[in-house]
């Protein structure tokens, strides 16, 4: 069988990534397709396969600015050609579920969300403070008004959609009018596990520096009670975060696996700040015994325990933040039932209930779709 794998792009490994990572263990001869790749950017699961990119790749700066050229990821995607594959995966969380397979060729997205800035959440990325009143308004609104609209009219090209959670699988209900079935994304609950020893001392960001992150918040938040902040991950955000940080915060950049593990088992608890869509973060956070403060929205209803693996704050504000850190600082933890609780997000977890949707996939007749 001839299997494609579409990722919308290849820059480091983050939770799409890691399913993706999964996939091509799975199948070990398929070829990768994405827009954009840098090279020793992500696993060597990933990096082993054959991989075809787009137009984009060639596009000036794109290695830095790649992200500029969204209004061209459409066309970019819609050009690969996927003739002669028996079936496609696309991993997508912007323009890998709209590729354009052969008649017949199933093809199975797992949807990681919706593109957010084209739906529900444009002012995080393109609103006043971002980019200025005028450009907000009569440059980007009508880009991700166009890009909105298309994304919804190719919604019919998957024959099958997975999801991250729940709350995603609303999402894709919501704007594509499709229904998804739910697959938690793998972690490597092996591998995150809790310290022999407990040196708790701060708290802890792991997460990419871009705004719908809401990283500000564990900033304003630290300030207000005192605490130090650790902050694991880059992004176009940085600049921005570390001009409003004091002496107390750390930017650490990125990590390998193994110190990110070294922070999780030393932090406090490590702060969610805004709305997932999932977040990996959190149970990786949680397999390590250490518990989450987090929005209470989104994935992280799916994966915290309010009271008992960590805390929600009810609004994204410094203030309830500040609040949700000083009870889980007085919060009794039992870390190895923290442990527990995340194991149920494991990596086999995940491997079975894929096959189990691959398999149903193959085994339908052609042209069936769900």
């Amino acid at each position: 069988m001839r299997v494609a794998l579409i990722h919308d792009w290849l820059t480091g490994m983050r939770g799409g990534e890691k399913v993706l990572a999964v996939l091509c263990e799975l199948f070990p001869d398929a070829d990768l397709f994405t827009l954009f790749h840098i090279p020793g950017s992500v696993s060597a699961a990933i990096e082993r396969h054959r991989v075809t990119t787009s137009f984009v790749q060639h596009l000036p700066m794109a290695e830095r600015h790649y992200r500029r050229y969204l209004p061209l990821f459409p066309a970019a995607i819609e050009r690969f050609r996927l003739d002669g594959y028996d079936l496609v995966i696309s991993s997508s969380h912007c323009v890998a579920k709209s590729v354009i397979t052969p008649r017949g060729v199933p093809h199975i997205c797992y949807c990681h969300s919706p593109m957010r800035y084209a739906w529900d959440q444009f002012d995080a990325y393109f609103g006043p403070a971002r980019v200025g009143a005028f450009a907000s308004r009569w440059v980007y609104r009508p880009l991700l008004s166009r890009l909105a609209r298309w994304d919804a009219a190719t919604a019919d090209r998957p024959s099958r959609f997975v999801s991250n959670s729940q709350h995603v699988a609303g999402r894709i209900a919501r704007y594509y009018n499709r229904q998804a079935t739910i697959v938690y994304p793998p972690v490597d609950t092996v591998f995150y596990h809790p310290a022999s020893v407990l040196r708790a001392s701060h708290f802890l960001v792991v997460s990419a520096l871009v705004p719908y992150k809401r990283i500000e918040l564990a900033l304003e938040a630290c300030r207000r009670v005192g605490a130090g902040l650790r902050i694991v991950g880059d992004g176009p955000d940085r600049a921005r975060l570390e001009a409003m940080a004091d002496d107390s915060v750390t930017f650490l950049g990125r990590l390998t696996d193994v110190e990110i593990r070294a922070e999780y088992q030393d932090a406090l608890a490590v702060l969610l700040p805004g709305e997932e869509d999932f977040g990996i973060v959190p149970v990786e956070a949680q397999a390590c015994g250490t518990p989450v403060v987090a929005l209470g929205r989104g994935g992280a209803l799916e994966t915290v325990v309010d009271g008992e693996t960590g805390t929600f704050f009810p609004e994204p504000t410094g203030a309830a933040l500040a609040a949700a850190l000083e009870r889980a600082a007085a919060m009794p933890v039992n870390r190895d039932r923290v442990r527990q609780h995340a194991e149920q997000f494991s990596r086999e977890r995940h491997v079975a209930a894929m096959r189990t949707v691959i398999d149903d996939v193959i085994s339908a007749p052609t042209g069936t779709r769900w």
